[in-house]
Parts: structure tokens; sequence; C-alpha cells
């Protein structure tokens, strides 16, 4: 069978595990578009705007490792530039689709539609460079080679990559062939070096823990790493971007290091190892309680994903798969000392309580199931309930590093749609909830059954904890009547409810918890009803 170019990229986007495509229509993408809708393998997913697609493509790519988004040209890519921007960011591979006017139109220099006007047709390419690890206009000629590229750039980066399509091109016969890509091997030598000299100094440590990072969670590698907790017996602390890459509900997990600003025991246990092995992780702001950790570079081995820093030595051409898995073959058992992680305070409350932040966050983290999905918006949300542990096989999902607002709600569809047969639970505030929450409807067209929690604290608490002047009027919102959403959205039969008491609250999570479609609650809280992380974080940011 002899394919057209968009064809042959939709074949390798299968090979590797993709089955459906985020995106809005245009008319540069229709040969694009036609190809996705007519492919019996592959699912059309349209979303509201090409920025919640992007978001949409983002949460997909955390559930399955990777995502598709399409958008046309100009217009379509630069609304869900923002979201790759945040894709990579957090290193996952997104596959951009871009469709683009005829070539023999680029050539012509005419002033099309959807254009500057001026005849340029690679200003847009340019735009998205900062925020892709490659890219490429694909043509009969080129199409196989630059497929194989763009794939192992998106692998070996875990970043997106960019492919656009004249429309004249793409259905146009393939006229070049290429061997599918094979990921990176490490150098030998060096791998076997860096390998010695991480046993070294396990052997030599009288204690030792280990920060598990995010990019394991991305490179597909949890397996591996839980592995190697196993056999070692060494406890683990998260980071906040990192939490729940490993469960939580197992002894060798210790808690939630934050830095100097939460969890002083925890901060205390990871400190004073003598040893501590950052595998994956990312030195953000958040990350480090505002840069208020303290970790010794002369006790610290960074094994990062394609490097390994350890005894002052770098050792380069290492990959993670080959370090975790040597690791994993070679560790012996100890029993080192660890402490216990705790969880939540107990709920308080009752009855026509007003909710405050110690009555809610532990309720919502009674509420979570096992194997849970839950995607929680940056901001007092996400640093309420981080410090939860979470149920077993559950897993918490948060923009920790790009932070852009709006970004839950439509992560959660595509986290839906990655796991349809899981539950996810979307936690928002209503102030990025408003940017976005017309993709709520896809839940309802697709036949989806989220539970969606929205905070309603009467604006942007977390810039109100972060501005001079909380009660300035770039903070306040316009008041929605949130539980009318679902319906105007197209979800029928969703349980709805509007609470602002315990009681209320308490009814709520009953009905969301065994309602037999999605579930959207509007929960009512004080101004500011800020949790302990948001409050402490913001005094840290100040000083910084």
């Amino acid at each position: 069978m002899t394919f057209t170019v968009i064809q042959y990229v939709l074949e390798r986007l299968k090979a590797i595990g993709i089955r459906d495509v985020f995106g809005v229509p245009g008319d540069y993408s229709f040969p694009v578009n036609d190809a996705i809708c007519n492919d019996p393998a592959l699912r059309w997913i349209g979303c509201a705007n090409e920025l919640n697609a992007a978001y949409a493509a983002d949460g997909y790519a955390r559930i399955k490792g990777k995502a598709a988004l399409c958008t046309t040209y100009g217009v379509g890519e630069l609304s869900a530039i923002n979201g790759i921007a945040g894709a990579y960011a957090e290193h996952l591979p997104i596959f951009h689709l871009v469709g683009m006017p005829k070539m023999s139109v680029q050539h012509s220099r005419a002033a099309m539609h959807h254009t500057l006007g001026d005849g340029e047709y690679g200003l847009f390419a340019r735009m998205s460079e900062p925020v892709v690890c490659a890219s490429a206009i694909l043509t009969p000629q080129n199409v196989a080679y630059e497929t194989e590229r763009l794939i192992a750039q998106a692998f070996y980066h875990r970043r997106p990559v960019y492919m656009a399509f004249p429309a004249d091109f793409a259905d146009a016969p393939v006229l070049s062939t290429a061997a599918p890509f094979s990921p990176p091997g490490s150098d030998p030598a060096k791998l076997e070096a860096a390998v010695a000299a991480i046993l070294a100094a396990l052997e030599a440590a009288g204690t030792a823990c280990v920060l598990p990072g995010v990019v394991i969670h991305r490179c597909g590698l949890v397996e591996e790493m839980q592995t190697i907790i196993d056999r070692s017996g060494l406890p683990f602390a998260t980071m906040f971007m990192d939490k729940s890459v490993l469960d939580e509900q197992q002894p060798g997990f210790v808690g939630m290091y934050d830095g100097a600003i939460m969890t002083e025991d925890v901060r205390a246990f990871v400190e004073g190892r003598d040893l501590v092995l950052v595998i994956g992780s990312l030195a953000t702001d958040f990350n480090t309680g505002a840069f208020t950790s303290r970790l010794d570079p002369a006790r610290t081995i960074d094994i990062a994903h394609h490097h390994v820093h350890v005894g002052g030595k770098t050792y380069d051409n290492v990959e993670l798969p080959d370090v975790l898995s040597a690791l994993a073959a070679r560790v012996t058992p100890r029993e080192w000392p660890r402490i216990a992680a705790t969880t939540l305070d107990g709920k308080s409350g009752s009855g026509a309580d007003p909710i405050t932040v110690e009555a809610l966050y532990p309720r919502w983290a009674e509420f979570l199931r096992p194997g849970d999905l839950v995607v929680a918006e940056t901001g007092t949300v996400s640093m309420g309930l981080g410090f939860a542990l979470m149920p077993k096989g559950a897993r918490f999902y948060n923009q920790t590093l790009w932070g852009s607002i709006g970004w839950a709600t439509p992560a959660a569809v595509g986290a839906a749609v990655a796991a349809p047969e899981g539950r996810v639970v979307l936690l928002t505030g209503e102030g990025s909830h408003q940017l976005t929450a017309q993709e709520i409807g896809q839940f309802g067209r697709m036949g989806l059954k989220p539970v969606v929690f929205v905070l309603n604290n009467n604006g942007y608490l977390i810039e109100r904890l972060l501005c001079k002047d909380p009660e300035i009027a770039y903070n306040d919102l316009a008041p929605w009547h949130y539980t009318e959403l679902p319906h105007a959205f197209g979800c029928e039969g969703w349980f709805t409810a509007r609470v602002t008491t315990c009681a209320e609250l308490d009814a709520a999570l009953e009905e969301a918890g065994k309602a037999e479609r999605g579930a959207y609650v509007e929960v009512v809280t004080d101004t500011y009803a800020a949790s302990p992380l948001a409050v402490k974080l913001h005094d840290a940011l100040r000083a910084i």
C-alpha cells in the first residue's frame, strides 16, 4: 500500500501507541483532519478551542506517555502554543500536527487569511521553536526520515515536536523510506563506571534516601524505580512536582519534602542523610520550597535523564533507563533507617459549620479511592491536597512548573480519555475554571464520568496571597452559577450541588461517590481560606 504523507505519519503515531488526536479543525488542516477522521483506528476529539486541546493532550500524555494535537496554521497553532509550552516545561511528548497553506501558495507569497499579510509563511513555525525540541515541514521526499527523527527527538527529550503539513503535500504519495527509530543506548564503559560509583557510595553510607522524580514517570520507568526501592530497602520522599510518582501506601515512603517551609520532620530526615539519590527530579521553586531545600552536593547523587553526577564527577552518555535497570539488578538489601509518613490531620467541623481549610482538605483526602486519577489545578487547591497520602495506585497530577491557569479542566478531559476505565477526580478553583470551563462538555459528549470539585473562594486566592493589596480589583471574578454549567454544556443526568456548610459537603461527597454519571460540586469557602502550603509558599517567595 502506498501511503500519503499524512497517512504515513498517522501510521507511525499509531505504532507508538497514540489512538486519539485532540484539536480544532481549520481549512488549511482539512487534509490532516480528514485523514484522522477516516482512520478507523484513530479518534478525533474536537475541543472548544486550541488552548483547551493542548491542555487535553497534556493530560492524555501524562497517562499514556505521549499525545497528538492538531491545529490549523497561524490562528490555531498560536492559540495552542501556551499549552505546548507547558508540555515542554514538564517533559511531555506531544506531536503537534499543523495544517499549512499549500506550498504553491507559500512560494507565491500571497496575502492569505490567517497570515500577517506580508507573504512570510515561516513565522509561526519559528514562534514555536523555543517550546518544541524538533520541527519539520513534511514533504513526500522527507516525510519518512523526518517522522522517524521527530519521534526519536520527542522520546529522547520527552518534549513536544512540531510537524507541519502543506495542504497540497499532505495528500501526496510518500516518495521516501526510513527505518523506524530505536531508543539510544548508553556508553557501556561510562554506564558501568556510573553504576559502580553509585553502588560504592551506597555501600559506604550509613543512612540514605531517594528522591524519585517526575522524569521517571514521563519515561515509563516507575516499575524499575519501584524494583530498586523493593530490593534495596531504601526509604524515599517526593517533592511537590513528583508527588505519587511511586505509590505512597508503602513502608518506604516517608512523606513530602518541600524544603524548609513544610513537614519539618521530613526535611530533617532527608537533609540529614549521609547520601541522597535525586533521580529524575527538577530543582524548581515549588519543588524546593522556594529554594529553601539544603541538600549538600557532597552527599547528593543526581541521576538525570541523560547523565549521572556522583562523587564530584559527571558521567555523560548514560541513559536513565539503563542506569535504573542496572541498579535494580545489582542493589543489595539493607535495613535503612526511616520515618513513617503522615497525612492531613483529621477532619474538623460539622453541621452548619462553615467549610474551613481544616474541614475541607481532610474530607477530600478521605473521598479519594485506590486507583483514582487526581487532577489538581495549580494554586490553593493542589497545595491543600498535596500533603495528603494518596490511596494505593492513585496518581496526583498538577502542572507544578508551568502553572498555567485553567490547565486542570481540559487536562482532566485528556486524562479521562486516556484512561476511561478509571475515575478522574478534578479539583480546580473557580478562577481557573472560568478560563476553560467549556471543556466540561467533552465529559458529557463522550460519556465520561468524572467527579468535579470547584473551589469557590470569591476570586483569585493565590494571587491575593502574592500581591501587595489582596482586595485589588484584578483579583475579583464574575459570580457564575457554577452548578448550572454541566447541564448547559450537555452533561445530562449529572449530580450537582453547591455546598457552604460541613453538613452539605458531607452529603455531597456521599452522593458524588455513588453517582452513576458525572458529579459536579461547587465548594464555597471564605475568601481567605488558604491551605498552609499556600500561605508559607507566599511568605517564602516574597523573600526571594
